[in-house]
């Protein structure tokens, strides 16, 4: 990802489940909290509730890609946490995408189209 770096740290997971905004979909959860580093800070979680390192893995990269390709659309100073639910295991690229991408909208980190 070329503007956005990894949310690594335990307690800034803990800090956003804590004290950031949340909202859900079918498919994933969005945690979003400002930072003060200017650019974006993205975590992603996949439990092992939901499968093997085979599954939890192709889920985590479908995220990374809907994420990477939509970094430029959105606003600069956030940290993201996006925790994927039992159905986005059975769930296509597309519809994580579509999904992705309305939970961001609703948290006010997209852009508005011109």
């Amino acid at each position: 990802m070329r503007f956005t770096q990894s949310l690594r740290e335990n307690r800034d997971f803990r800090r956003l489940y804590a004290r950031g905004r949340t909202t859900a979909g079918g498919l994933l959860a969005v945690y979003v909290r400002p930072n003060r580093t200017g650019g974006n800070r993205l975590g992603l979680t996949v439990s092992g509730k939901l499968g093997g390192a085979v599954v939890r893995n192709r889920v985590r990269r479908r995220l990374k890609e809907a994420y990477r390709l939509r970094e430029a659309s959105l606003l600069s100073g956030f940290d993201l946490v996006v925790v994927a639910r039992s159905r986005a295991v059975t769930a296509s690229y597309w519809e994580l995408d579509r999904e992705l991408a309305r939970l961001l909208a609703r948290m006010g980190v997209s852009r508005p189209k011109p």
